[in-house]
């Protein structure tokens, strides 16, 4: 057991053609859920860290609760920088302990890109690293990551085996269609699946990433109206077009606000049923339970990947 990176995963993914989900992690309880249902499910794992969250929680604490739960599951884990989007950023995590980073650079023109994302591979594989870069720009809001729906653009193929190519980086988040944030589609859900298969048989055997990737379960948006929230018209990634990315090259599939809603909507629920609660343990304790059934879910049905660790 131990803190790995993804090389093994992705591999492992790749050959059986499932999805490795890597779930955004903020504070002990969503750790907790997240790691028993990869223990429930024997299924691989990514705890990934964004900017809000170090903002947040501070990433020393992450990272110490990240080895507890290590040390607590028996499970390997990769620790990964979601969305790092300076040198120093994936600098600092990288000499921090982590076993994973994403640099950012899809805001840059593509040379820029390519040179930042040089830089941080050079650095984090001298390390035993292993990095993630970004090509082609993802909508929506989540965290840091701001895209307004006009300056989203798709991954080009022929520029994605070149970038690949080009920088030694391990793995590549791609744009087809997904967006970050709970309002993913104004319209009929689409993924642009011919442009996925184009990507993969340029970069055979080479594990792709989709951001932006959760599901918006009508359910628990419904609960969250319910008890009190105004979030009308959310709408994610159905399960199915996932389920089939994942077996189209696609190796690590970003879920963090179905997360959310989960928790959030079970934890409105008990605060509305009972208002004279006020002891934290007896709503993040069931909401720690509703992160691990969302997680199991998506580990069976929509990543493929229960049971494969």
């Amino acid at each position: 057991m131990g803190l790995v990176t993804s090389k093994e995963m992705f591999k492992k993914a790749y050959e059986g053609n499932y999805a490795v989900g890597a779930f955004n992690v903020n504070n002990m309880e969503i750790i907790q859920g997240i790691v028993d249902a990869a223990k429930q499910e024997n299924a691989p794992l990514i705890l990934q860290v964004s900017a809000g969250a170090r903002k947040y929680a501070n990433p020393i604490y992450l990272r110490k609760l990240v080895e507890a739960a290590i040390e607590d599951s028996g499970l390997d884990i990769v620790l990964h920088l979601d969305h790092g989007d300076s040198f120093e950023i994936c600098k600092s995590c990288v000499d921090g302990g982590f076993s994973s980073v994403m640099i950012d650079g899809s805001k840059l023109s593509f040379e820029e890109n390519i040179a930042l994302t040089k830089r941080v591979v050079e650095y984090a594989h001298d390390k035993g690293v292993v990095v993630e870069a970004e090509l082609g720009k993802l909508a929506g809001v989540e965290d840091a990551v701001k895209v307004n729906t006009k300056d989203a653009t798709y991954t080009d193929p022929d520029e994605a085996a070149e970038f690949v190519h080009r920088t030694g980086v391990d793995s590549l988040a791609i744009a087809i269609g997904t967006s970050h944030g709970a309002y993913k589609f104004k319209g009929d859900p689409s993924l642009d699946f011919e442009r996925l298969e184009k990507i993969s048989k340029l970069l055979p055997n080479f594990p792709l990433v989709l951001h932006g990737s959760s599901s918006v379960p009508k359910e628990f948006v419904d609960l969250c109206n319910k008890y009190g929230g105004k979030i009308p018209g959310a709408a994610g990634v159905p399960e199915e077009m996932l389920l089939k990315a994942s077996k189209m090259a696609v190796c690590k599939i970003n879920i963090d606000t179905d997360l959310r809603l989960a928790m959030t909507a079970c934890i409105r629920q008990i605060l509305v049923e009972n208002p004279s609660e006020f002891d934290p343990r007896k709503y993040l304790g069931p909401g720690r339970d509703a992160i691990r059934d969302m997680v199991s879910h998506k580990m069976r049905n929509v990543l493929g990947c229960s049971n494969k660790k």
